[in-house]
């Protein structure tokens, strides 16, 4: 029997939100192969054992209750208060936010680039996680997805923290079709001589544009191609596993 593999876990701690737990997944020491070390996605041909594996690690170091995740398909839909999910079978529900006020509910997203987004209510109430790509930021799913949680649970925006997980840095972020991919709207986040767009300083405003006050939006600076030892790469390895982000209300 194999050994049960050790998940390696990336700590947040919002500033005086104990009643709030959040974590960005790593891969394993010594990774080398293109889903070894802590791939914890369903759906890009590994080992659905293995897979499994990871997942539960994941979840014994954290303590987490039910795990709940998407079928991510890069778009602007929100799931609230979804039921308990199965941790052996992959998300089935066509969405890229969750959001709950249920206690114990993890909410799990998958990235290999993309932006992990996590939001907690200053009252410990409410949680939530986007999975915003380029494509989101360019329907503005930071911002939709804030008004449409406040929407539903009836909070303030200026109530809201949000921290963004490992994801494309800027110097990394490279777009030759910027033009009819983002358009003039987002020239100025755009470096013409390099081709890049400022995708964390995009996610960053458009959250303030929603109404979070920016001493609340934290951002982790690490940039996933960047650190093949730690992270999964869709751009540096587009046959790449997924390291998975999570926030739940504690118990």
């Amino acid at each position: 029997m194999a050994p049960t593999p050790t998940a390696r876990l990336i700590p947040f701690a919002f500033p005086g939100l104990d009643r709030v737990g959040c974590a960005f997944g790593a891969r394993a020491p010594g990774a080398r192969g293109p889903l070894d070390g802590g791939n914890i996605s369903l759906d890009v041909g590994d080992d659905p054992r293995a897979v499994r594996s990871w997942r539960r690690a994941m979840r014994d170091a954290l303590g987490l209750g039910p795990w709940q995740e998407l079928r991510q398909v890069h778009g602007t839909q929100m799931l609230f208060d979804p039921d308990p999910g199965d941790i052996d079978a992959p998300g089935t529900i066509e969405a890229d936010g969750l959001a709950t006020a249920r206690p114990g509910q993890a909410l799990v997203i998958k990235t290999a680039d993309c932006q992990p987004v996590l939001l907690a209510h200053e009252s410990g109430s409410v949680v939530a996680a986007l999975h915003v790509g380029w494509r989101g930021n360019v329907a503005d799913f930071p911002g939709r997805g804030v008004r449409a949680l406040c929407a539903e649970y009836g909070l303030e925006p200026s109530g809201l923290l949000a921290v963004r997980g490992p994801s494309l840095g800027p110097a990394a972020s490279e777009f030759t079709n910027f033009e009819t991919e983002f358009g003039p709207a987002f020239a100025p986040y755009h470096d013409p001589a390099t081709h890049t767009v400022d995708l964390w300083r995009l996610t960053r405003d458009q959250l303030v544009a929603a109404g979070l006050l920016p001493e609340r939006i934290h951002g982790l600076d690490l940039c996933t191609r960047s650190f093949p030892e730690l992270f999964f790469s869709y751009r540096r390895q587009r046959a790449c596993g997924r390291q998975a982000s999570v926030i739940w209300i504690r118990e």
